[in-house]
């Protein structure tokens, strides 16, 4: 089915049955995606006396309690109370869902120190003149370890300072990218990264968020596609996401 989206003066065209989705989802599985050093996702079924809310062990029905992590369990996005001192939710932050999104692909940089960065150089290169309001960061090697990768402990690349001041420069309201943070993961507790997209707290940015822990297929070109940023309506500073793009046509 198509569909059109008029966004900003212009109409752009989609095929509404051919969603690509890049999140990795949460999952009980001990080889699941994580970060931080968090464990799986848990489900528990509930019990009240002889009753169990499991069909498999008699209930009458499944009726579980979830117990996970949103910054380790899998893919999600944030808003700026991941960093503030006040109790700001990505559900009072992020209103709308759809987005002019460019997928980019970029093998981040060694440098001296060891770390695996992404420079502005980089982003300047492979952005050139657009001025999307998503950016969809690829990096390199892609392969579908990604979906299974457990990162604590392994200093995964990140985004320098400079970098996410061009994207500021460039208007990006939403960042994602297929690792567990933009920020090295032993700063100090800085979050440098993050304090400069969301400008915290000198010019706080409350319409912009952070998705970590995409995965984009290699079968995905780099290009401009409709994105659409799926949450669950949680008060929370974070919530399990579901990034879907569509091709422009």
């Amino acid at each position: 089915m198509i569909g059109s989206i008029f966004h900003k003066g212009k109409d752009y065209k989609i095929d509404l049955y051919q969603p690509i989705d890049i999140s990795i989802p949460l999952s009980t599985n001990k080889n699941c995606a994580s970060a931080w050093y968090v464990e799986p996702m848990k489900l528990d079924p509930v019990t009240n006396g002889n009753w169990i809310g499991d069909v498999s062990k008699g209930g009458s029905v499944n009726f579980r309690n979830i117990t996970f992590n949103p910054h380790g369990n899998g893919t999600h996005t944030e808003c700026v109370g991941h960093i503030s001192k006040e109790f700001v939710t990505i559900n009072q932050c992020l209103k709308q869902f759809m987005f002019l999104a460019e997928v980019v692909t970029l093998l981040p940089t060694l440098m001296e120190n060891g770390d695996f960065v992404i420079t502005k150089k980089q982003l300047e290169i492979v952005i050139g003149n657009a001025t999307p309001e998503a950016i969809i960061i690829r990096t390199l090697s892609n392969g579908l370890n990604k979906l299974t990768m457990q990162y604590s402990n392994t200093n995964p690349p990140y985004i320098l300072e400079e970098a996410i001041h061009f994207l500021n420069e460039i208007g990006v309201k939403h960042l994602l990218i297929d690792m567990p943070s933009i920020d090295r993961e032993n700063d100090e507790g800085k979050l440098i990264a993050h304090h400069a997209f969301w400008q915290y707290p000198q010019n706080t940015q409350f319409e912009k968020t952070i998705t970590e822990f995409i995965y984009v297929p290699n079968e995905v070109d780099d290009g401009t596609y409709i994105l659409n940023l799926q949450i669950a309506s949680f008060e929370n500073d974070a919530s399990p996401s579901k990034p879907i793009l569509y091709k422009i046509f």
